[in-house]
């Protein structure tokens, strides 16, 4: 992919190095004090808290970035502006504003306003602070554990999870009934049309000349082999189709591609489609 002195997003924040707060008072002896606590009449969740906020402290550790990090930095902040150019011109078609989210860059673990989560949960969108959280080791993880290598097939991880921040502000699903958004067959249609916007990306990005020999291959690839089916099977040799959560990998590829053909967000309407 073609990124380098390109404009680079304002919207990264960089929380590396910075782990999440350590409770004093934990183990056996904490929690006598909080047993103790509640027997004299106390709330132990006011405790807790009192606990975390007063005695708990940020742990930050001066973070060095590798060469490679720095690099690696930079192009996810160049593809997050050209998220932002292409859903702030969709957006604008449709009389609507777009509201750009914000990349967090986190090492090891992170505190976001959908909880506490460690790098293995992978790159992920909280729709609380409207935020997208990476750990950058996981452009290592793609290439060697998921045998995705390439520029753009972090491109499309990144454009994936930007495609969740798009269906929060165009309020995908709600039209869907509370039990089946708690079903699975819900979260898979959910997952394949953030696949679609992130084909929508794609599409943009070709039309500007971005995309070199191979990229679209490099996102396919990936789309691949992040497929509930593929992890499973890998993981323990069989798999099973009632939890799948982001759908197969056929799906995944399909609807990315689906939304570089179309380059639109009509089109990409997965809760209404009869075949995913």
């Amino acid at each position: 992919m073609k990124w380098k002195g390109r404009r680079a997003s304002s919207n990264v924040e960089d929380r590396r190095g910075m782990g999440g707060k350590t409770v004093v008072g934990g183990g056996i002896g904490g929690i006598v004090i909080i047993l103790l606590y509640t027997l004299l009449g106390g709330n132990p969740g006011d405790l807790i808290n009192n606990m975390s906020s007063n005695n708990g402290e940020n742990t930050t550790v001066p973070y060095e970035e590798s060469t490679q990090e720095k690099e690696s930095k930079n192009f996810v902040s160049v593809v997050l502006a050209d998220t932002e150019d292409v859903w702030s011109d969709e957006f604008k078609k449709r009389g609507l504003k777009y509201e750009n989210p914000t990349l967090v860059l986190y090492s090891g673990s992170i505190q976001s306003a959908c909880g506490f989560a460690s790098s293995a949960v992978g790159p992920f969108y909280c729709p609380g602070d409207h935020k997208l959280y990476i750990d950058l080791s996981f452009y290592q993880e793609l290439k060697e554990k998921f045998q995705a290598p390439g520029d753009f097939a972090m491109a499309y991880v990144i454009a994936h999870e930007v495609g969740h921040h798009v269906q929060t502000l165009l309020h995908t699903g709600e039209h869907v009934s509370a039990a089946q958004r708690k079903s699975n067959q819900y979260s898979v249609r959910f997952e394949l049309q953030a696949d679609y916007l992130a084909g929508v990306w794609a599409h943009y990005a070709e039309g500007k000349g971005y995309l070199e020999k191979g990229d679209l291959e490099e996102a396919l690839n990936a789309a691949n082999a992040v497929g509930d089916d593929n992890i499973q099977k890998k993981a323990q040799g069989y798999v099973v189709p009632e939890s799948f959560t982001h759908g197969t990998s056929a799906q995944r590829k399909r609807w990315f591609y689906k939304g570089f053909e179309n380059g639109t967000i009509e089109g990409g309407d997965t809760f209404k489609a009869a075949n995913l």
